[in-house]
């Protein structure tokens, strides 16, 4: 029974995690596709998603990104 008990609980703590992918900057920056929806849908709704993890990281790779555009059509 301690067993049955032990696995359901395992069970209900997995269904329950947050099983979203944190992106990392080096990759928003990498994946122009994926960093312009993630922006979207984190301006879309600031309130309830502002300030996850994704939506930091993607909004870092964007100013990266701008920036090395920036120098690039500067000639640096």
């Amino acid at each position: 029974m301690r067993i049955f008990l032990t696995f359901v609980f395992c069970a209900v703590l997995t269904a329950c995690s947050n099983s979203d992918r944190v992106y990392t900057v080096e990759e928003l920056i990498a994946d122009e596709a994926l960093r312009t929806e993630l922006i979207g849908k984190c301006r879309n709704n600031p309130g309830e998603l502002g300030q996850t993890p994704n939506c930091q990281n993607a909004e870092a790779a964007d100013f990266k990104a701008r920036l090395a555009r920036m120098r690039k059509s500067l000639g640096g």
